[in-house]
Parts: structure tokens; C-alpha cells; sequence
């Protein structure tokens, strides 16, 4: 039934990725995808402007020697935050950025580090849905959060475990009601 399939299409239905860090030889393809992903894309200054930061962190998703997707996130005393993130777009829907996102928890701890929060444009809702699919969850609508386009965000979180924080609650109804209307 499957016969026809080749090799190479198989290997792609989930594609098993190592994740390491971003090094410097990685930036044209991180670049590649960046571009093919966002309407609005980080230029090289953006990407080596955030990753000079001390608390600042570039991971990348290799397939064999291909770079498939990345993230750049921050650390915090009780949280990550993700500031960019991208699967090239021949690579979606392949379990990369699922794999990707596994590895940010993995760094979360009940005692230290519990949350992971990122923003997404209101526009996309493919990244919605795959943070979603991830147990992210929209905590509120940030109004012309984006000085590029003055475009709305939705600030998403994950949770470790049982952490249930004090804005929680309050949160979760303010977007019910969007969700609502």
C-alpha cells in the first residue's frame, strides 16, 4: 500500500533532529529559514545583536548536516522566553519544532524554572496552533505590541507540572472572552 513511497519521504514523517547550539557557520541557513517563515524577518545585525546578550541563547535543529529549524530564548531567573523561533518550511509538519520545544522543557525545573512564554502575532495562526498543540496557552492579547506593523500579540505560556500562577485565573478569562466575541 505504501510501496511507492521513497526512502527519503519516509525518513521525513517524523524526522528525528540533534539539537545543539547555533554557531556562527549555522547563520545563512538560520537566515533561510527566518526569511521563508516571517513576513517580517530578523536581518544577520538582529539574530547576532540578541545572541551577544549574556542571557541570550541560539539553538538549532539538524537534520544529517542541514540546519531544518531554530530558536533564540532568553533566560530568566523563573522563566525562558522564546524571541524567535522557525522550522524551514519543507521541514513542517514533521515533528522538528515538537522536538524543539520538548528540548526547551527539558530545561525547566519545579524549583527553578518553571514557565516557557513567547508572543505570536495575531495573524499567525499556525504558530497558534502549533503552541497550542505544544500546551501553550494564550495568557492575554498585548495591543500594537509589534512596532513593525502595530499588529496585536498573543502572549503564550507553558507550564511545568502543577505550577499554577497567581494570574492565571484572571488570564484565562480575559481571553475566553475574546474567544467569545
Amino acid at each position: 500500500m505504501n510501496a511507492g513511497r521513497t526512502e527519503k519521504e519516509k525518513e521525513k514523517e517524523q524526522a528525528r533532529v540533534h539539537i545543539r547550539w547555533m554557531i556562527r557557520r549555522d547563520m545563512p541557513e538560520v537566515l533561510q529559514a527566518e526569511q521563508l517563515s516571517f513576513e517580517y524577518a530578523w536581518n544577520e545585525e538582529d539574530f547576532l545583536r540578541c545572541l551577544r546578550q549574556r542571557n541570550c541563547i541560539g539553538m538549532v535543529a539538524e537534520h544529517g548536516e542541514k540546519v531544518v529549524g531554530f530558536m533564540i530564548y532568553e533566560l530568566h531567573k523563573n522563566k525562558l522566553h522564546i524571541l524567535n523561533f522557525a522550522v524551514h518550511p519543507t521541514w513542517r509538519r514533521h515533528g522538528v519544532g515538537a522536538q524543539m520545544v520538548a528540548k526547551l522543557i527539558s530545561k525547566l525545573s519545579s524549583h527553578r524554572r518553571t514557565r516557557i512564554t513567547l508572543e505570536v502575532r495575531e495573524t499567525n495562526l499556525h504558530a497558534q496552533l502549533f503552541f497550542s498543540r505544544q500546551e501553550f496557552r494564550a495568557m492575554r492579547v498585548l495591543r500594537a505590541f509589534y512596532e513593525d506593523s502595530g499588529e496585536d500579540a498573543f502572549l503564550m505560556e507553558y507550564r511545568f507540572g502543577d505550577d499554577i500562577g497567581e494570574e492565571l485565573d484572571e488570564t484565562v478569562n480575559r481571553i475566553a472572552q475574546y474567544e467569545e466575541n
